[in-house]
C-alpha cells in the first residue's frame, strides 16, 4: 500500500508474495517509511485535538511547541475544524473560548467541508496505526523468509527435510537409475544405470559434467572412497570397476571373481579394501592396491542384493533373497547373526548411526549399556514385503516394525539429525519415519515410476589412519562436530535423478 496525500491505495497481496524475499522486504519497507510520513501530518492535524486551550496572557498554552509546526493556513483550518466540532457536540463554554482566544471568525454549518474533519482525521489516524502494525509484522516475516533462504538454510535448518517440489531434476539417462552417490568433498553426485553407465553431474546447479563408460551391461552400485578421490561401480557384466575422480575418471583398475552379476559394492573404512555382493550368493572382499581377491564369505543360500560396511568397519550387513539380512565379522568371513522375520526378498540393509541411537532406544525402551556409543549396534532392512524392520545387531531381536509403504522398499538412509528415517519404495514415494516414535511423519510423492535409490549428502567427518588391513579406519575424532549437508537425491525407473534441496 502506499500513502498520497490522505488516501490509500494497496498493491494486491498475490502480487507481493510473487516478488523475491529481498524484493518484496524493500518494498514493505519503503511502503512502511511513506505511510509514516503521511501519518505524521495526519498526526499533527488530529493530535491537537488534545491541547485543549487554556487562556495565559492570550496566548494558547502550548502553541509554542505544537503550532510552530503549522502553516497558516492549516492551523486556520485545523481551529475550524475544532470549532465545528466543539459546536456539533454542544461545548458551548469550549466553543466560545477557543473562538475568543484564536480569534478565528467562523459560522458552523454542517454542509461545510469542515463538518465532520476532526473525527475523520482522527480515524485516519487510527487506521494509519493499523496498517503501520500490520507492515511491521510482515516485514518481520519477511525477515525470517530472508534468514531461511537456501544460502543460508543450510547451515541452521537441522531438522530439514525434502518436499516437493525437488531443486533439479536431472535427466540423461536411458534406462533405469540404481543408485546415486554423493561426493564428499565437493558438489558431486554420481548416478548409475541399467544403461550401463554412471553419469557425474554437479547438484548445486543441476548441470551435467561427463559420462563414465567401461561397463557391458547394467551398473547396478556406485560410491565415492572417504576422500572422494576414488569412485567403484559394479555391474550385471561381473564386473567391479574403480575410476580416479582426479584424473579425468580414468577406470584405473577392474576387478574379477564374481561369477554372476555383482549387485553391490562399497569401500571399507580406511578406503584399502572394497567389499562387494553378488547374485552367485557370495560376499568378496578385494584389496585396492593389489587389485586381489582378499576374502571370499558364503552363507546366503540366494542372490545377495545389498552389502555395507559399519562405520568402524567391524561388522559387514548384507541383504538377500533368501529373505534374510545378515551380519560377518569382515576379518575372519564369520557368520555373527542371521536377521530373518521378512517374508519377501531383503532389498536393502543399513546401519543406524550413532547419533540414531538415543532415538532408536526409545522407540524399542531398549535401556543404555556400553555398546551404545558403538558403531554398529542397530540395523534397518527394507523388503519386499513392503515393511521396514529395525533390529538390535547383538541378540538380533526384531526392535520394531515399520509399515505404511504400499510396494516394495527399495532404499533407506538415516536423516544427520539420527531422529528419522527415509525410505523409498516402488510406490514411488519417499517416506520420512520419526524413529523415536515409528510414526510416519511425511510421505513424499517424489517420482512418477519407482524409486529405486536415495542417498543424502555426506557429511564432512574427520578420517583417522586405518590400520593396514583397512578394518580399523574412519572413527571420527571425538568432540568434532559433522558437518551438516542438507541435500538428498534420489531415482528410480522413470530415468530422473531428482535432487531435493531446502
Amino acid at each position: 500500500m502506499r500513502y498520497r496525500g490522505s488516501q490509500l491505495w494497496k498493491v494486491g497481496a498475490s502480487s507481493l508474495e510473487r516478488l523475491p524475499v529481498e524484493a518484496a522486504i524493500k518494498h514493505v519497507t519503503e511502503e512502511f517509511k511513506s505511510i509514516r510520513l503521511g501519518a505524521y501530518d495526519e498526526i499533527i492535524h488530529a493530535s491537537s485535538r488534545f491541547r485543549f486551550p487554556a487562556r495565559s496572557n492570550g496566548q494558547t498554552k502550548g502553541a509554542g511547541i505544537t503550532m510552530a509546526l503549522l502553516s497558516d493556513r492549516q492551523r486556520e483550518e485545523l481551529h475550524k475544524a475544532m470549532l465545528e466540532y466543539l459546536h456539533a457536540n454542544n461545548f458551548v463554554g469550549a466553543y466560545g473560548a477557543l473562538k475568543e482566544d484564536s480569534g478565528v471568525e467562523y459560522t458552523p454549518d454542517p454542509k461545510a467541508k469542515y463538518a465532520g474533519l476532526l473525527e475523520k482525521k482522527w480515524t485516519s489516524v487510527i487506521r494509519l496505526q493499523k496498517k503501520i502494525m500490520d507492515l511491521e509484522t510482515r516485514n518481520a516475516s519477511l525477515q525470517e523468509e530472508l534468514s531461511l533462504a537456501p544460502s543460508k538454510r543450510a547451515a541452521m535448518q537441522a531438522d530439514w527435510v525434502p518436499r516437493t517440489p525437488a531443486a533439479h531434476v536431472l535427466t540423461g539417462h536411458r534406462q533405469s537409475i540404481t543408485r546415486v552417490a554423493f561426493h564428499p568433498q565437493y558438489s558431486l553426485l554420481a548416478s548409475a544405470s541399467e544403461d550401463a553407465t554412471v553419469k557425474i553431474w554437479d547438484w548445486e546447479t543441476g548441470e551435467f559434467e561427463r559420462t563414465l563408460k567401461g561397463h557391458q551391461k547394467g551398473v547396478n552400485d556406485v560410491e565415492f572412497d572417504h576422500k572422494g578421490h576414488l569412485l567403484v561401480t559394479c555391474s550385471s557384466d561381473l564386473f567391479i570397476k574403480i575410476w580416479d575422480s582426479q584424473n579425468e575418471w580414468k577406470n584405473i583398475k577392474t576387478l574379477t571373481g564374481h561369477d554372476h552379476a555383482v549387485s553391490s559394492a562399497r569401500f571399507l573404512p580406511g578406503d584399502q579394501l572394497i567389499v562387494s555382493a553378488s547374485w552367485d550368493h557370495s560376499i568378496r572382499i578385494f584389496d585396492v592396491a593389489s587389485a586381489h581377491l582378499v576374502r571370499t564369505i558364503v552363507g546366503h543360500t540366494d542372490w545377495v542384493r545389498y552389502v555395507v560396511p559399519s562405520d568402524d568397519g567391524r561388522l559387514l550387513a548384507s541383504a538377500s533373497k533368501d529373505q534374510t539380512a545378515r551380519l560377518w565379522d569382515p576379518l575372519t568371513g564369520e557368520q555373527k547373526m542371521e536377521l530373518r522375520g521378512h517374508d519377501h526378498q531383503v532389498e536393502v540393509v543399513v546401519f543406524a548411526p550413532i547419533a540414531s541411537y538415543n532415538a532408536i532406544r526409545e522407540l524399542a525402551g531398549v535401556p543404555n549399556t556400553d555398546r551404545v556409543k558403538k558403531p554398529g549396534a542397530y540395523v534397518v532392512t527394507g523388503s519386499r514385503d513392503k515393511t521396514i524392520k529395525l533390529w538390535d545387531t547383538q541378540s538380533g531381536q526384531m526392535l520394531k516394525n515399520l509399515a505404511g509403504h504400499d510396494n516394495w522398499i527399495r532404499a533407506l538412509v538415516f536423516h544427520p539429525s539420527g531422529k528419522l528415517l527415509l525410505s523409498a519404495s516402488d510406490d514411488k514415494t519417499i517416506r520420512i519415519w520419526e524413529l523415536s516414535t515409528g510414526r510416519c511423519m511425511k510421505t513424499v510423492e517424489a517420482h512418477t515410476h519407482f524409486v529405486a535409490t536415495i542417498a543424502w549428502g555426506r557429511q564432512k567427518v574427520s578420517v583417522s589412519a586405518g590400520k593396514t588391513n583397512g578394518m580399523e579406519g574412519a572413527e571420527s575424532k571425538s568432540g568434532e562436530p559433522e558437518k551438516l549437508v542438507n541435500v538428498v537425491a534420489s531415482a528410480g525407473v522413470d530415468q530422473m535423478v531428482k535432487i531435493w534441496l531446502p
